[in-house]
């Protein structure tokens, strides 16, 4: 199955919501708060249990733009480690080194994250990754590629780095060197997205 190429409002109208977090879809929200098509206004009021845990699933695939083969090789990784398995869904998802690149605030979306690792232009403790699951650790420093940091998107990009307000604190960035760490491992109080990880669970455990 390819990813998703389509329109994204129609995406955040699906789910109700500014999943990528662009301002133009809080704008479309705000005037067409329903999913799309002929039947919007009636969707989901009669949805059954499985279709909930259907939908979340799909939304959390949306939010971190990964396939159903990558997105079940996560929950694979974790669901027989101690803990409560929806929380390292999720946890393993945000360490994601095309997250953690968005995070930090070296991308504006996910995609643009994803994008910029394929190509290279990121460093984890100072050698090139361009595998964009490839999953952080504590004590990870993620950088740019000295040999791509003074190209026109990384010049561009370092003002809104500077200006970036909301790094999760699992990790601290140093903006005048462009450089972030990772200080511990995501967990529940560090998850911003609107997404029911043991609604998840509960889809791939049947």
């Amino acid at each position: 199955m390819a990813r998703y190429r389509g329109p994204k409002a129609k995406i955040c109208r699906r789910f109700g919501e500014n999943i990528y977090g662009n301002d133009k879809y809080a704008k479309i929200l705000a005037s067409k708060g329903y999913a799309p098509g002929m039947h919007g206004k009636k969707f989901g009021r009669n949805i059954s249990e499985y279709g909930k845990q259907l939908l979340m699933k799909q939304k959390a695939k949306y939010v971190y733009g990964i396939l159903e083969k990558q997105f079940r090789k996560h929950y694979e990784d974790i669901k027989n480690k101690p803990g409560v398995t929806g929380d390292l869904l999720l946890a393993r998802l945000e360490q994601r080194l095309d997250n953690v690149t968005y995070r930090l605030g070296l991308a504006n979306t996910r995609p643009q994250a994803r994008q910029i690792v394929n190509h290279g232009m990121i460093y984890v403790n100072g050698k090139k990754v361009t595998i964009p699951s490839y999953a952080v650790k504590v004590g990870d420093e993620v950088s740019l590629n000295p040999n791509k940091a003074k190209n026109g998107y990384f010049k561009n990009q370092e003002q809104y780095t500077k200006a970036k307000k909301n790094v999760p604190s699992w990790m601290q960035m140093d903006a005048k060197v462009m450089t972030g760490k990772i200080l511990t491992l995501p967990s529940k109080d560090h998850f911003d997205a609107n997404i029911d990880a043991s609604v998840i669970v509960e889809f791939y455990s049947k």
